[in-house]
């Protein structure tokens, strides 16, 4: 039975990542075939950096995913705060709605929101997508962040309080520190969702303002090329840097916090 499993999580993991494998072992490929491997060269990297078009899909994005998930972080982390720590009228409808862009078919969001834009006689271009990556990344942060929270020690702030400290004093030096790896995470998490998404972002984005995920979509219409598995590439080790650098910090909090204690 065990040799089963074992083998059944191997087969998970090959149909997984195999893939992800070939896409990152082909953008070094020499020839212009994506299956034949035919020598080993930078020079679909080199094309990338002389691609004007590409690096103003590359702007586009990381204005929208900076923006958004500042947005989304301050929003989300007050709204998480507010949850957790006050009862309030329609808070049960609250957290039951905070579910909802994650539910909802990104199809059906993404014509909700142009429908609103079109009703409302608003423009489309970075505004009405960083909006648009504001209000699903929004649910993303406040649910990260209250998973934090349900391990918080209320008692530190107690002995903050009367040590002297006041409520703006308590929250900068014991309740921020403490929740920071779960908005850090939370952040991060949003700005990995906004960078990826399609649908929403084809939708909400106006004429000249294509995004690195609306331009990898119109450069797939010419067929799959290497250039295409190095623009993947370089988006996976954008993720994985991220993924490092939350976990060093995790990692690092979670060291401070050991020492503080001692």
């Amino acid at each position: 039975m065990k040799r089963v499993l074992e083998t059944n999580i191997g087969l998970v993991y090959l149909f997984l990542y195999v893939p992800i494998l070939a896409v990152v072992v082909f953008s070094f490929n020499s020839g212009e075939q994506i299956s034949v491997w035919q020598g080993f060269t930078l020079s679909w990297y080199a094309k990338l950096f002389e691609n004007a078009a590409l690096w103003r899909a590359v702007r586009n994005s990381l204005i929208v995913a900076g923006i958004s998930t500042c947005i989304a972080t301050v929003i989300g982390t007050t709204a998480a705060l507010a949850i957790e720590r006050h009862r309030f009228r329609f808070r049960t409808a609250l957290v039951r709605s905070l579910y909802l862009p994650i539910i909802i078919p990104d199809i059906v969001l993404a014509i909700a929101l142009l429908t609103f834009y079109v009703q409302a006689s608003i423009p489309l271009g970075l505004i009405t997508v960083i909006i648009a990556h504001g209000v699903f990344n929004i649910a993303y942060v406040t649910i990260v962040v209250r998973a934090r929270l349900q391990g918080y020690d209320h008692t530190l702030e107690e002995a903050a309080r009367d040590l002297g400290a006041n409520e703006w004093q308590t929250f900068w030096r014991i309740t921020l520190p403490l929740i920071a790896p779960g908005i850090i995470g939370g952040a991060l998490l949003a700005f990995t969702l906004s960078i990826d998404d399609f649908v929403i972002t084809f939708f909400t984005a106006g004429v000249g303002y294509t995004t690195l995920s609306v331009h990898i979509y119109s450069l797939l219409k010419f067929g799959i090329t290497p250039e295409i598995n190095a623009i993947s590439t370089m988006l996976l080790a954008n993720s994985i840097v991220f993924i490092l650098l939350f976990l060093w910090f995790q990692g690092n909090t979670a060291a401070s916090g050991k020492q503080n204690a001692r």
